[in-house]
């Protein structure tokens, strides 16, 4: 797995213990939510994006490591909606 990705997850795990804290939502649930919305996400879209295009992009450096990195942007949007869908929940 990629330094990014791994970074990303824990950032994200952050990210909603912070926002759960300052809310006044439940840590630990939120927490959890968080990363596996995060986790889920990111190998879903590894299979979905990266297996099926990584015949079909050409063997390029920059375009190698934008495809790998896909996975990342696409699990941060995920989780986006998620915060906010958990923020809705509490009246926020």
């Amino acid at each position: 797995m990629l330094l990014l990705a791994k970074l990303c997850g824990i950032l994200s795990l952050v990210w909603f213990y912070m926002t759960a804290k300052n809310h006044g939502g439940p840590l630990l649930n939120w927490s959890i939510i968080g990363l596996v919305g995060y986790w889920l996400t990111w190998w879903l879209s590894k299979m979905l994006i990266v297996v099926p295009l990584a015949e079909v992009v050409t063997k390029h450096s920059v375009s190698e490591f934008l495809l790998t990195q896909s996975p990342v942007a696409v699990s941060l949007l995920v989780c986006f909606f998620i915060r906010k869908k958990l923020l809705a929940g509490l009246g926020s």
